[in-house]
């Protein structure tokens, strides 16, 4: 049992588990709204758009990669769709077109990082102004409104007192979770974040893989920017702004790492929940809104030192195991030379 605890204290998914339930039970304390069923629903309301993002872009960063346009796909998608609802077309086919956008936008990133060669922060660095653009010229600086009531109902329809998009999240985080876990075909991920030359030379399709991860990526941006448009009941030209940095940091606060090979999507969900709270909780007690893009960042640096340092004492434990054995070869050298 002693052992089994060790094992289950060492997860980042406990760890960050543990903060939680810390800041909830502080947060008991410090107001009387936090535990309010409308306080929560609403704070599990506002972090649904990032955890559907972060379920796809877990997978992304266990390859290796990352895309920063997501908030620009967001915007763009929900502005295609509306726009495409405003010509008359049925709301089917416009989610469809949304979601294919999307898809298109994250096979566009994946290409070029994988067949092209260019830096995955470039690449999608270039697509977050080229799409946050297009977004601007399709909605000529004006949100797009007037919308259809059976649009609406994807982000507005409640099921037992909770809206849907907490549900579609919590959906896709669970099954998520489970194939990056369980399923062979996902869990090659971790090879490549691991060691992309050694997938390369065991068979693994490394950059149809990556392809597959921006394409996914996108794809469930495209559906984030779907339920946020339908939900707000109108596409806004600002929509996602930032939510690239809220999603990164999630993924990286939940165990995984900037070179590849480490990650959950269980532990970027708890990260999204953390930053969540964090924010209700300086919303709760009166902090300026501003402070709160402050604390996203430094929340960001400190995942980030943390990730490092972890990888550091990793190294170190390795190196220390291996010295000993040189030791022990040297020594059975010179014995057996005297």
């Amino acid at each position: 049992m002693k052992n089994w605890f060790g094992r289950l204290a060492r997860q980042r998914e406990f760890m960050i588990g543990a903060i939680v339930v810390a800041v909830c039970v502080a947060m008991t304390f410090a107001s009387p709204y936090f535990l309010s069923t409308g306080n929560i629903l609403a704070l599990l309301l506002g972090l649904s758009v990032e955890a559907i993002i972060a379920v796809a872009m877990t997978n992304l960063m266990v390859s290796g990669g990352f895309d920063m346009s997501v908030g620009s796909i967001v915007a763009f998608t929900g502005a295609a769709s509306a726009t495409l609802l405003a010509a008359g077309w049925p709301v089917v086919l416009a989610v469809v077109a949304g979601l294919a956008i999307g898809a298109a936008i994250g096979l566009f990133n994946g290409f070029i990082v994988a067949k092209i060669g260019i830096n995955a922060f470039v690449t999608t660095l270039a697509s977050l102004s080229l799409f946050r653009g297009l977004t601007l010229i399709i909605t000529e600086g004006r949100n797009i409104s007037g919308l259809p009531d059976a649009f609406k109902e994807i982000g507005q329809a409640t099921f037992f007192g909770v809206q849907t998009p907490i549900i579609i999240a919590a959906v896709l985080i669970i099954i998520g979770d489970i194939m990056l876990r369980r399923f062979r075909f996902f869990r090659q991920s971790y090879y490549i974040g691991g060691n992309e030359r050694a997938a390369r030379l065991s068979g693994i399709n490394v950059d149809g893989m990556k392809i597959l991860g921006y394409t996914l990526t996108g794809l469930f941006a495209g559906l984030a920017g779907i339920v946020m448009t339908s939900r707000l009941g109108a596409a806004s030209m600002t929509a996602g702004t930032g939510l690239e940095l809220r999603v990164i940091t999630a993924v990286i606060i939940g165990g995984a790492s900037l070179q590849g090979g480490e990650g959950t999507v269980l532990g970027a969900f708890l990260g999204s929940l953390l930053m969540a709270l964090i924010t209700n909780a300086l919303t709760l007690i009166g902090v300026d809104v501003y402070w709160q893009t402050f604390v996203i960042g430094a929340t960001l640096l400190v995942a980030v030192l943390i990730d490092q340092a972890g990888k550091k004492r990793s190294q170190a434990n390795v190196g220390a195991r291996r010295i000993p054995v040189a030791g022990a070869r040297s020594a059975l050298a010179k014995g057996s030379g005297s």
